[in-house]
């Protein structure tokens, strides 16, 4: 990958702007994680043309017309697919797909956990508002339970998939959770998955002002996030609260949450990114949301695997014609 010479002028956020005009609603998340993402790739000093972006069908899958590096608008569901040939095709580039909870979690499933499980080299951020935003309201493979959307006016009666949980049970070398509503978290989280070699899976947190206003105030609303959220951050206590008076701990191979006042044999839980286990049980907490990096290992990417593995074959294989390719080993004849 070619980085920015010291002749080279160095390229800002700014560069990175199309100059389309960006077609989102007024106050959604999306703007938020546009303009970190640029200020992430101003960081990098990677060249525009050592980027791609590769998107599928919905509200984030807009972004690469708003990034000025090459990219695609792919099809349904299959953002993963078309970065997959890519990276492969050129493993220097560096790939970044931008999918939502319906498009990459629902048509797109199959795709979001096979190129997890195949360790492809690109950074995959799911945008998480729990609804489907571009076609206007339906219910979401992340919607909670009851939710009552224009496709479920009762209350919806499937079971969520939580995006950490599937990730990190398809083996992913990395996953984080961030959110919109914090430019400097995300700034530091998607630094870190674009460091990482091998899928790097982001959940973003994204309110839907339209059509799922809120659905994560209780969370991250400035006036719940320091008594309802956790940050991670490896080899440091899992404590928070205004006072850092609550901590995660384990008891009998499950997280729970306790109170300092409370005497207990057992003390704050450190945080340790390489641990799948740990990562698992946080992927499956209900009353407190866990945002930082959850895991990260390393482990080599599929892309050099492919590529050593061509190496090999090319080295022990004879030269050869068409004919002969076509015709050594077992043929079948008349």
């Amino acid at each position: 990958m070619r980085n920015m010479s010291d002749k080279e002028t160095k390229l800002t956020s700014k560069d990175f702007d199309t100059g389309q005009m960006v077609r989102w609603c007024p106050g959604c998340g999306d703007y938020s994680i546009l303009n970190v993402v640029r200020k992430v790739l101003e960081s990098s000093g990677r060249a525009k043309e050592d980027i791609a972006f590769i998107s599928g069908i919905g509200c984030s899958s807009r972004f690469p017309y708003y990034v000025d590096t090459y990219g695609m608008h792919g099809i349904h569901g299959r953002a993963p697919a078309i970065a997959s040939g890519l990276t492969i095709h050129n493993p220097d580039l560096s790939v970044w797909v931008i999918t939502g909870d319906g498009d990459g979690l629902a048509i797109g499933g199959n795709h979001f956990i096979h190129a997890i499980r195949r360790n492809m080299n690109f950074n995959l951020l799911i945008f998480n508002n729990e609804i489907y935003g571009l076609t206007k309201g339906q219910y979401s493979p992340t919607s909670k339970w009851g939710t009552n959307t224009k496709t479920s006016p009762m209350g919806t009666v499937e079971r969520p998939f939580s995006p950490a949980e599937l990730a990190i049970g398809s083996g992913a070398t990395f996953f984080a959770r961030t959110t919109s509503s914090d430019p400097r978290h995300l700034k530091e989280v998607l630094l870190r998955a674009d460091e990482h070699q091998g899928t790097s899976v982001v959940e973003i947190l994204q309110n839907c002002l339209i059509f799922n206003d809120k659905a994560f105030e209780g969370f991250v609303g400035k006036d719940h996030r320091e008594e309802n959220t956790v940050k991670l951050e490896h080899g440091k206590p899992m404590v928070f609260g205004k006072e850092n008076d609550k901590y995660l701990s384990t008891y009998l191979g499950e997280l729970s949450i306790r109170d300092r006042t409370e005497e207990s044999e057992h003390g704050p839980l450190v945080h340790n990114e390489q641990n799948i286990n740990v990562a698992f049980m946080l992927s499956k907490l209900e009353y407190v949301m866990p945002l930082g990096v959850f895991h990260c290992r390393y482990e080599p990417h599929y892309s050099k695997l492919l590529s050593k593995q061509e190496e090999e074959a090319r080295s022990q294989q004879k030269n050869m014609t068409m004919e002969d390719l076509l015709y050594d080993g077992e043929t079948w004849k008349l």
